[in-house]
């Protein structure tokens, strides 16, 4: 009987690492939408308004060639953390683009289309994150973490 190693099935769930919260990956998406110039950026909370997801993230590119670079970079920041995308809609027109990662929507939007559409009045009920907030609490965390380390 021979031996052999073998190595862990890092395609089941339980050998990933775990994602990071809805609301962190929802404020990253935020912050990715931001940092590639993304205008008017909102979180919703939908959480109790509707058990299909939990946060929307909603951002205004000014051109076509915009709307992509936001929707790339927020799934290539997501990836980063764990998570896959698990639909996208919209695309080639770049109206209204529309990344579904679960928990998290992202819609990205020309200014025409989120105007005509204006989802935050749809849910209006929905409470808006201040994810700037959020995210610098998850850093001083980080950077407390950091120091004690030293």
């Amino acid at each position: 009987m021979s031996r052999i190693a073998t190595l862990p099935d890092t395609t089941t769930p339980a050998a990933r690492v775990p994602l990071p919260s809805g609301l962190l990956r929802a404020c990253l998406a935020a912050k990715t939408a931001a940092d590639n110039k993304g205008q008017d950026i909102r979180v919703l909370d939908l959480r109790g308004l509707t058990p299909m997801f939990d946060f929307f993230v909603l951002a205004t590119g000014a051109s076509r060639r915009q709307v992509h670079t936001i929707v790339e970079e927020i799934d290539d920041a997501l990836r980063a953390v764990g998570d896959d995308r698990m639909g996208v809609e919209g695309y080639d027109s770049s109206k209204w683009v529309v990344q579904d990662y679960g928990d998290v929507v992202a819609h990205v939007f020309d200014g025409d289309t989120r105007d005509y559409y204006k989802l935050e009045d749809l849910w209006a009920d929905a409470k808006v994150i201040d994810w700037v907030d959020e995210l610098d609490g998850v850093d001083d965390e980080d950077a407390g973490d950091e120091a004690e380390a030293v």
